[in-house]
């Protein structure tokens, strides 16, 4: 009885001990677990990126992982961290930037929170639809399947078949993610730009002679051209709605240009001013038949809201201000002229 007695009491000291062995391990196991977790990454000043492909598994995740050098623990602690955080099976697709100073969890909280990187494109105020196909063509990270298409079949794609491109995109830094196509950067430009024309049309002066939208965005182009002085656009503006208001005829360079296209070298000459072309204001009465270039919000305003003046005539100064001399009659501006010149030899 008395061995009975001792060997229940040794077995149930070992398993005390061995209880407080494992009580022990799990907590060492544990600390070793959440020490791994929150364990600043210490890298160079480079950036990785981490891309999540559709189609891929956690475990293609930390393989990539190993690759950028951004790997440490074990893959039996990182799956422990990704199931804990429900992430493995909520992977979105997307490039995450990895940097110094994250943690497997801060960088497994990307992962769930889909923090992928913005990148931007910038539509630039006055670009025209070459300038802005070239751009779409030169930019990374996005789907091109716009490439091949004509003008006419890039706006069917849009859904305004039969409208001439120009002019209809609005300037604006545009984010987009690695995937998204240059299709859907076009219809967000496109769609901002009906949105602000409408805005501009429905807040324009009264008696503009200006029948339509579409004429307002093709001052607005003519005033986004003439000018890169953003105080300077209403006066531009008024000069030219009093000039549709008495039948002067614009007589604008940059519609001119516009006409000439990719033939344009740099330089306009007095045969350019003279060759009629729908685009020439210099020999043809009204707004040229389209928009000439893609105007910004200030364009649009100052065109449905010009300035009030008696100025028809203006020239720029010369003297790199990119301002304008702006006149009344003819012999102070051909005196404006005349300086400009000066100014400028």
């Amino acid at each position: 009885m008395v061995r009975k007695k001792i060997t229940k009491g040794r077995v149930k000291k070992t398993f005390a001990l061995l209880f407080l062995l494992g009580i022990i391990a799990i907590g060492l196991l544990w600390q070793q677990y959440q020490a791994f977790a929150d364990k600043s990454l210490v890298l160079d000043s480079q950036e990785r990126i981490l891309s999540v492909e559709s189609g891929d598994g956690f475990h293609d995740v930390l393989r990539k992982l190993r690759e950028l050098g951004v790997y440490q623990g074990n893959d039996l602690e990182w799956k422990a961290l990704a199931k804990q955080m429900k992430v493995a099976s909520h992977l979105q697709v997307g490039d995450y930037a990895i940097t110094s100073g994250l943690s497997p969890r801060s960088i497994l909280q990307r992962l769930e929170n889909g923090d992928i990187i913005q990148r931007k494109f910038a539509l630039i105020d006055g670009w025209n639809i070459r300038d802005l196909r070239k751009a779409l063509k030169n930019t990374a990270h996005i789907k091109h399947v716009t490439d091949e298409l004509s003008d006419a079949e890039l706006m069917a794609k849009l859904g305004a078949e039969g409208i001439h491109p120009e002019g209809r995109f609005l300037p604006e830094t545009y984010l987009y993610s690695r995937g998204t196509s240059d299709l859907d950067l076009l219809q967000r430009a496109y769609i901002g730009m009906q949105d602000a024309l409408a805005e501009a049309w429905n807040n324009r002066q009264d008696g503009l002679p200006l029948t339509s939208p579409d004429e307002l965005l093709t001052l607005a182009s003519i005033v986004e051209k003439e000018t890169g002085a953003a105080e300077e656009r209403p006066m531009i503006a008024g000069v030219f709605i009093r000039r549709l208001n008495s039948g002067m005829r614009l007589q604008t360079d940059p519609t001119v240009i516009y006409g000439i296209g990719s033939a344009y070298d740099g330089n306009i000459r007095k045969k350019d001013l003279q060759t009629d072309t729908p685009y020439n204001t210099y020999t043809r009465d009204g707004l040229p038949p389209t928009p000439i270039a893609m105007p910004g919000k200030p364009a649009l305003v100052a065109a449905a809201q010009p300035a009030d003046g008696d100025a028809v005539f203006f020239v720029a100064r010369g003297d790199g201000s990119g301002r304008h001399v702006f006149s009344k009659d003819l012999n102070d501006h051909n005196a404006a002229v005349r300086q400009y010149l000066k100014n400028t030899r």
